[in-house]
């Protein structure tokens, strides 16, 4: 079975077991990575402040809808689900939580940006249908709050 795994060191640390078990090579697949931050922030050095601007920006994000983010969120919203929607074989694909909540969201019609609160490590089955994507299994949920 083909594994796409975000291009993080944390996705491809996660997917090394499977990987090895199954005796496959996970792709790296940028778009099921984890949101970027604004464009305001990826020039920012990369120091305590620059993170802790990220988490502002991510916390005020996460309350959202989809309808209420800038347009370069949508787009990254919509090549991660192109790029889910074009596999033609199952896929086991190791990304992040608002990459998960994307792929949930758009099967459940829910336009939170989180509408559901993966846990590390959770597996979330989805299939996907001449419709679209269908939620089979949410995985296991953690005590990760949006403040």
């Amino acid at each position: 079975m083909p594994i796409l795994v975000s291009p993080l060191k944390r996705t491809r640390e996660t997917a090394r077991p499977l990987e090895a078990a199954w005796d496959v090579a996970g792709e790296v697949e940028p778009r099921v990575g984890e949101l970027p931050s604004p464009p305001d922030l990826r020039d920012a050095a990369d120091d305590g402040q620059a993170l802790a601007a990220r988490n502002r920006w991510l916390r005020d994000i996460l309350r959202r809808t989809w309808d209420d983010v800038d347009d370069w969120m949508r787009s990254w919203r919509d090549d991660l689900l192109g790029v889910l929607g074009s596999r033609e074989t199952d896929t086991v694909v190791v990304t992040h939580y608002v990459a998960i909540n994307v792929a949930v969201g758009h099967a459940t019609g829910a336009d939170r940006v989180i509408s559901f609160a993966p846990d590390y490590c959770s597996d979330t089955e989805l299939e996907l249908t001449p419709g679209g994507i269908r939620v089979m299994r949410l995985g296991r949920e953690g005590q990760t709050r949006v403040r």
